[in-house]
């Protein structure tokens, strides 16, 4: 893997004009949309993970959700409830600054009860590192192509009202995102830094990426059991790999009354539906922006 740098005058300053009037801020580093600057620092400052936590780490629109799918059915495989299909993944595992610590005004939240829980997180290795590694909790991290990662949460934003009002044009996206200036960016640092990690300590970081998993998920699947603690087990091993990841698949989840819902979930202001848009890799599109992707 590469080893991106940047030199951009953006990254002198520590106030950035996102798109309308949203802004970043930087914090040690890296830019944080102004809404979760303060959970983030609440985070690194009070956050104290159980061993038995398990932490789902990624920069935004790598398959986040899809990805949470799938650790809450091979988790909580055993359980008879079908969480997913009257749940949005986003609120079955919740986000650390984007839910948890931002809905608790600065105080420590109150966490689930159960024995295992899945949390969510956006933050850099970076920042939250020293807080990870005082647990023995696992991290799981998953990333994407970054062309794909920039369309998808170009697209994403788009779903907002605030785009209507001040376009976040595709130009001005590339820009931003190959300059590093986008949410929890520059994304190039922010996936080295778990990638790397999971070379020094594969036992403590498990990461994966969208196209391995859109490529063999049956085979992710195992792996991430294995890693996880409770590996599949038994004849019916395959039928049930099979099973979590057709019910975790695109085509399932985005079919859920739920996932179709135009109402807002607490955990971000746009639609449950802006969740899901067609899971695809950019080369299957029938958009093709390669001319605004040399630099990147």
């Amino acid at each position: 893997m590469e080893t991106f740098s940047y030199q951009n005058p953006h990254l002198e300053s520590t106030k950035q004009k996102w798109f309308s009037d949203e802004f970043l801020y930087k914090f040690k580093g890296f830019w944080i949309w102004s809404p979760y600057l303060e959970p983030t620092k609440k985070v690194v400052e009070n956050f104290k993970p159980p061993p038995t936590d398990v932490i789902l780490a990624s920069f935004p629109k790598t398959g986040t959700t899809w990805l949470k799918a799938l650790l809450h059915s091979i988790i909580f495989r055993s359980s008879e409830e079908k969480s997913l299909i009257f749940n949005h993944p986003h609120e079955l595992i919740p986000s650390l600054e984007t839910k948890l610590f931002l809905e608790s005004n600065g105080k420590n939240p109150e966490f689930t009860d159960q024995k295992v829980r899945i949390l969510g997180t956006h933050i850099p290795y970076q920042i939250i590192g020293d807080v990870l590694n005082s647990s023995d909790c696992k991290i799981v991290y998953v990333t994407r192509n970054p062309k794909d990662t920039l369309i998808s949460l170009w697209h994403f934003i788009q779903k907002g009202k605030k785009f209507d009002e001040d376009p976040w044009t595709l130009e001005a996206a590339v820009d931003q995102f190959c300059s590093g200036v986008v949410p929890f960016g520059p994304y190039y640092d922010h996936v080295l830094a778990y990638w790397e990690e999971s070379l020094k300590r594969p036992s403590k970081v498990f990461f994966v990426t969208f196209e391995e998993l859109k490529e063999d998920g049956n085979k992710q699947v195992k792996r991430l059991a294995e890693f996880l603690g409770c590996p599949f087990e038994g004849e019916n091993e395959e039928a049930e790999i099979e099973e979590i990841v057709k019910s975790c698949g695109f085509e399932t989840l985005s079919n859920h009354e739920i996932n179709k819902s135009s109402e807002m979930p607490e955990c971000f202001p746009l639609p449950y539906n802006s969740f899901f848009r067609n899971g695809q890799m950019i080369q299957r599109l029938c958009f093709k922006p390669a001319k605004y992707f040399d630099r990147c």
